[in-house]
């Protein structure tokens, strides 16, 4: 798929268009954790991006169905023969939880398993003190938001296949509820990962960016320079980062993606060697 255009965005309001989004995920988080059966290294509760709902969606549930939250107008939604939606700008989460669990039970699923608790502490919103999901401000937001999720889905597909026709672990790309990115975790043998992904921006990066992580961490002193788009991340964990506002002034700014995921790659597959 070719590369969206990204216009540049006010960054406090895609600050906010991503928590809200991110909260409305977990709907999709709690979904796969009751329903889905488990998978190695929590697979089940990972999420795929539809390119025709325009969203994320669930592995499928025991009835066949999916459960997607539509990112561009932030819509939580089961698709299958019979779908339905409910648009989530004007309620709070109690009646997203109300609406969900009917669904549910019609589908012959245990409804009480969506109060289970988050194995993980999200950031903080007031959308846990009661407050409603609101588009005011933020649909623009929203908009560009989505159109990351696609280019980076794309992308990282790109370099997954090519990597799969390489004969190395890399698994297909998924979005993880904690950190609400679309990553591909490589296995390389013997304790060695790289990670290549798009985080759409948290306590390191408040902006959308790529990534490449590595682990066991190499020698700093002996990684290689990265193109002018890039920089190599060092606190709290060693990454090459490809920051939005670099991409978006690019004149090509697919081109200017490739060139960053071309890079890091080669230098995280030498590093970890």
């Amino acid at each position: 798929m070719a590369w969206q255009s990204v216009p540049r965005a006010n960054f406090m309001f895609l600050h906010a268009a991503r928590l809200q989004a991110h909260y409305a995920t977990q709907w999709l988080a709690r979904a796969a954790r009751a329903y889905v059966p488990a998978q190695p290294h929590q697979r089940h509760i990972s999420f795929g991006w539809d390119e025709g709902f325009g969203g994320l969606t669930t592995h499928p549930l025991p009835d066949g169905s999916r459960l997607g939250l539509r990112i561009a107008d932030l819509t939580l939604a089961f698709l299958d023969q019979h779908p339905q939606a409910m648009p989530l700008d004007g309620r709070t989460d109690s009646e997203v939880r109300t609406w969900l669990g009917s669904h549910v039970a019609a589908r012959n699923l245990a409804g009480g398993k969506l109060d289970d608790p988050l194995p993980y502490t999200m950031p903080d919103h007031v959308l846990t003190l009661g407050a409603r999901y609101s588009l005011d401000e933020i649909g623009d937001a929203l908009a560009v938001l989505s159109t990351w999720y696609s280019n980076s889905n794309a992308a990282l597909n790109g370099v997954q296949k090519h990597l799969a026709a390489r004969k190395l672990k890399a698994p297909p790309v998924r979005c993880w509820p904690h950190h609400f990115d679309l990553d591909c975790p490589v296995d390389l043998g013997r304790g060695r990962t790289m990670g290549i992904g798009y985080c759409p921006g948290d306590e390191f990066c408040d902006e959308p960016y790529f990534y490449t992580s590595m682990w066991p961490e190499p020698s700093i002193p002996g990684l290689p320079l990265l193109p002018a788009m890039a920089h190599w991340h060092t606190y709290k964990f060693l990454a090459a980062l490809a920051p939005a506002h670099k991409i978006v002034a690019a004149h090509d700014q697919g081109a200017y993606v490739q060139q960053f995921l071309n890079v890091s790659v080669a230098a995280a597959l030498n590093a970890l060697r």
